[in-house]
């Protein structure tokens, strides 16, 4: 464990991209096989599940540590981290453990079928056997919270520097729903057939925010215009008369989209389409509102499959007939998916989406401004060229998406934030009028800069009126711009409106409180854009 708290800290604490890879190589080449699989793991967001509640974590810190429970609540905030704030209350240990990481890991995961008793105490004990930095992980591990500034492309270049392997076969490997439960190191990392599995997916390639104005992109015949859909990025995986439905966040979703199960009669064994997962009626493709109630299902009932249908719009061919596509441009994928996609029955769970013509820069920028009556959230634009590459990569793929939705509402609560952010409050409640009362609409928690949340943490401190736990009531006196993607009706909020993505645009202090947005205005663009 202590190689492991090491190698946290040195990521943690690091910004520079060189240092944290030195330190994962470093790792990789010492620790044992099973501590480095469980690394990958960790890091990648394959967490155990939590044993015990945060509930109990502070009950059982307070009380070890002796102090009352309120006091130690009123710590938590001002740290900003449980698990970090539970490790420094807590008294010096009597003694050290030599348990490497899988060995916490395999205790914590037998807690699952203890009693609370049990559970307490082997909390207790590993307390009183860790110093400050390896409880600070150990709790990292009980809580779930494992967020270290890791991404998988880091951690796909220290594997490669550690055993000479290439970056995109590595990252290939990583994909899929693999545990170090059902892999060992030498079957993930170190076997030639490692990808062999035939549910796994391949790394998304990502495309960035349009950097100035698309004519710096050059000649528009060099590139591929399409809508930027407002759905679930995926892969559908068809292999050996199965089928998996892959999120960009990794995530295996077949279960929850069984109307693509007939795919497998559309294509043949070893395709990998690339696309969205929308909505899909008479009217054609729907907003992400009407996905949502899709998402979170592991089963979907027969009424909600006959209400809300759901297919793969695909716009790019990843494998066909179990050859690797990647390499090849995106103008000979694209035509190979038109040809895959022609004579698809009606009733087909995959269509193919179609690109966005344009004559000039001009013209392009004319179609994106009709984005959302298309049902998208802008354009993206393609190098016709380009290879199909891993992750994030600026110069061929790009996203030119429409200016968000805004709207002016007034601060009425407070709550101080997490992390750096432990001691400004940074988290907002906003509320437009209804006649002359304040309806509560949205929270936000992004968008200003550090000296202006210091500024209104200040007057927070000198203007409360009430305090309800961590929320702070403060007098209507500030406007904001709250940006958003998108609206929809929603009976569990007083205003009956929900926002996707809200943020704070800017902080209004030139508009009084009496000019803000009302209810109505929002009533209004729920029945444009919701």
């Amino acid at each position: 464990m202590n190689r492991f708290a090491t190698l946290f800290t040195h990521v943690d604490q690091s910004t520079k991209t060189t240092a944290k890879v030195a330190a994962l190589t470093a790792y990789f080449n010492a620790a044992p096989h099973a501590d480095r699989l469980w690394t990958i793991a960790l890091f990648s967001g394959r967490r155990p599940k939590r044993a015990v509640t945060t509930t109990k974590l502070r009950a059982w810190a307070a009380e070890r540590a002796g102090i009352p429970l309120w006091l130690f609540e009123e710590c938590y905030p001002i740290v900003g981290d449980l698990a970090e704030t539970i490790a420094l209350v807590l008294p010096p240990p009597t003694c050290v453990s030599t348990r490497s990481l899988t060995d916490w890991i395999t205790l914590l995961k037998g807690l699952h079928d203890a009693d609370e008793d049990a559970r307490k105490q082997a909390v207790l004990d590993a307390w009183d056997h860790l110093p400050t930095t390896e409880r600070f992980v150990f709790n990292k591990l009980i809580t779930g919270g494992f967020r270290v500034g890791i991404s998988q492309k880091l951690m796909t270049r220290a594997l490669a520097a550690a055993t000479g392997k290439q970056e995109a076969e590595l990252a290939h490997r990583l994909m899929g729903d693999w545990t170090p439960e059902t892999v060992t190191w030498q079957s993930l990392i170190e076997d030639e057939d490692a990808g062999a599995r035939i549910s796994r997916p391949y790394p998304f390639y990502l495309a960035h925010g349009l950097e100035g104005a698309p004519r710096d992109l050059g000649p528009p015949g060099a590139w591929q215009a399409e809508w930027k859909w407002d759905g679930i990025r995926g892969q559908l995986i068809l292999r050996e008369g199965a089928h998996f439905v892959w999120s960009r966040g990794e995530e295996l979703m077949t279960d929850r989209f069984p109307e693509l199960a007939r795919a497998v009669s559309c294509f043949p064994s070893g395709t990998v389409l690339d696309g969205e997962l929308l909505v899909w009626t008479d009217a054609g493709p729907q907003s992400f509102n009407a996905l949502q109630k899709r998402i979170g299902r592991k089963t979907v009932p027969k009424k909600l499959l006959q209400d809300a249908p759901v297919i793969l719009y695909a716009y790019d061919l990843l494998e066909w007939g179990g050859q690797d596509l990647r390499p090849a441009p995106l103008a000979q994928r694209r035509a190979m998916l038109e040809q895959a996609c022609a004579g698809l029955p009606d009733d087909a769970p995959v269509r193919l989406s179609p690109t966005v013509p344009f004559s000039d820069w001009d013209a392009l920028a004319q179609v994106r401004a009709t984005a959302r009556a298309a049902t998208a959230e802008g354009v993206m634009i393609k190098r016709r060229d380009s290879p199909y590459r891993i992750g994030r990569k600026k110069g061929d793929w790009w996203k030119w998406k429409l200016d968000p939705l805004t709207i002016d509402g007034v601060m009425i609560y407070a709550q101080s934030g997490h992390g750096r952010r432990a001691t400004l409050f940074t988290d907002y409640t906003f509320a437009v009028w209804s006649g002359n009362e304040l309806v509560p609409f949205t929270k936000a928690y992004s968008g200003l800069k550090d000296a202006e949340f210091r500024q209104i943490t200040a007057w927070v401190k000198k203007n409360t009126l009430q305090r309800f736990g961590p929320v702070r009531q403060v007098p209507p006196h500030h406007v904001f711009e709250i940006a958003f993607e998108g609206i929809q009706a929603s009976p569990r909020h007083k205003s009956g409106v929900a926002l996707r993505f809200p943020r704070m645009l800017r902080w209004r202090q030139d508009k009084p409180v009496q000019e803000a947005n009302t209810l109505d205005d929002l009533n209004r663009m729920l029945e444009t854009y919701g």
